[in-house]
């Protein structure tokens, strides 16, 4: 294989791996809360800004995981 060939394949390996976590917690974290605000109607408010903080975390996780895919890509 050439070098090219693999830095590509390196490349969507990295970004769906990287992807497949993130995208996991952020289901696991919607359903806990909307089971919990089930539960508890009166303390969604609380329950949302700790689910945004949460998912954004979570998200930030597959930014990271975009930003080493690109420099596998695009440098070296």
């Amino acid at each position: 294989m050439e070098i090219e060939s693999i830095r590509l394949w390196a490349t969507a390996v990295a970004i769906a791996v990287g992807a497949l976590g993130p995208a996991i917690a952020i289901g696991l974290i919607g359903s806990r809360a909307m089971d919990a605000i089930g539960r508890n109607p009166e303390a969604a408010p609380k329950i949302q800004t700790a689910m945004i903080l949460s998912s954004a975390f979570a998200e930030a996780i597959a930014i990271y995981a975009l930003v080493i895919a690109l420099i596998i890509k695009f440098v070296g």
